[in-house]
Order: structure tokens, then sequence, then C-alpha cells
């Protein structure tokens, strides 16, 4: 890694709290690199060689079986993925490829277990995320299970419009057909379930979505009963 990436990196809040020494150690074996859309970063089935966490851009995790593919989750920034993998040497269980121009900080897995067994702040930040991939895993499977496709996106629709900033403006930064994929439906399916919100307090234009009636929003959604963790 570069001294000038040095301390964008040692702020990220998997390394935030290390200790000095562990976290240089990191820095030393790590390299911070950039990678165009559409590159194949990781197959599933394959063991990890580094943690990869992403600083800039967007990753789309998808898993296949028997000729068919689906999205598992569209990664931003900054987070790690796939931890678990990492953590317990154990084969991905998705495949990963970027969505956009992004920036993915590579980190030797063999040296993250190492780390992460002298360094408690590391360890306890491990903890952190590997529990918010298992809440946010819990919720996926909630809103697949108990919600209608339509429902689905405008859940989706209400959790983006929260992290760009609540303003009631919502940009899609994935294109439609991952995004289809991701909520379990076809391209066509999603395409009646803008539809649908539209009835429903969403106006569409193109990738800029703008909620119109925010009550009428909800009580279509019915939002989750638990609020969504903090970033």
């Amino acid at each position: 890694m570069r001294p000038g990436e040095r301390p964008e990196i040692a702020n990220l809040p998997l390394f935030r709290e290390m200790q000095e020494r562990q976290r240089e150690r990191i820095f030393t074996g790590s390299f911070l690199q950039a990678f165009p859309p559409q590159l194949t970063l990781f197959e599933l089935g394959q063991y990890p060689d580094f943690l990869h966490v992403l600083v800039d851009g967007l990753v789309e995790l998808h898993a296949h079986s028997a000729g068919r593919d689906t999205t598992m989750r569209i990664v931003e920034p900054v987070t790690s993925f796939i931890l678990a993998a990492v953590v317990t040497d154990q084969p991905y269980l998705m495949s990963a490829r970027t969505i956009a121009p992004s920036r993915i900080l590579l980190v030797p897995a063999a040296l993250v277990r190492e780390v992460v067994k002298d360094d408690p702040a590391l360890m306890q930040a491990t903890m952190r995320e590997l529990a918010k991939a298992y809440r946010d895993m819990v919720r996926a499977l909630t809103d697949m299970k108990l919600r209608q496709s339509a429902e689905r996106l405008g859940n989706l629709i209400l959790q983006q419009e929260q992290r760009q900033g609540g303003t009631g403006k919502v940009r899609l930064k994935a294109e439609k057909r991952v995004l289809a994929s991701l909520l379990g439906m076809t391209p066509e399916n999603l395409s009646r379930a803008f539809g649908v919100l539209g009835n429903h307090g969403i106006a569409v234009n193109g990738a800029q979505l703008t909620i119109t009636d925010r009550a009428a929003l909800e009580a279509f959604v019915r939002p989750d009963p638990v609020p969504g963790d903090p970033p």
C-alpha cells in the first residue's frame, strides 16, 4: 500500500481502533486496487486469498446453480465482503463482480486470521461486521418471505432513501436487471412493480425516484417494526 493511501484506510471502521503495530502489519501486506465495471473478483467455491474491503464503487454478490444466476447482495462502501469465508478459511458461497468502477482494499486472508488473534480491536470490529451481515441476511430473508414483489421494491426504496440522506429522493445505483434479481423478480415484474408503486407515493424518472406521499408508501409497504441498523 502506498504511504499516501494509509491515512484513508486507517480510518475505515474495520481498522480504526487497531493497535498501530498490528495495523502496520495489515498495511504492509495489503494493497489498494482500482477495478473497472463488470470484472469478476472471485468465484463461488474458491477459497479466499484476500479479504476484500470496498472503499469506493459498487459490487454485486451473486450465486449460480444449474444454469441460473441470482443477485444475493449489492455491496456499497465502506464495508468488507465476504468476511465469513476469510475468518473460517472456507470456500465462498457467492461470486463477486464490480458493478461500477471500484477501489477495493485487498488484505491477505491468512494475515487477517493471524492479526485477529493478536489484536482485540480488530477482533471486535470483525465480530461487528459478521453480526451486521447476519442481521442484514435475516432482514432480506424476512422481506422475501413476507412481502409481495411491489412491497419488496417499496421497502428497498425506503431503505435507500434513508441511506441517501432522507430527502425523499432516491437514485438507483444498479441496473434494473440487477435490482430485479436482488428482489427475486424478472425485469418484467420489476417494471410492473414500479407501476404499482406509482399509485402508492412513488414518482419514477429513469434512475431517479421521488417519494411523493410517504404515508401512502409506508401504508402499502409496512416497514420493518425494528428500524434498520445504523451504518
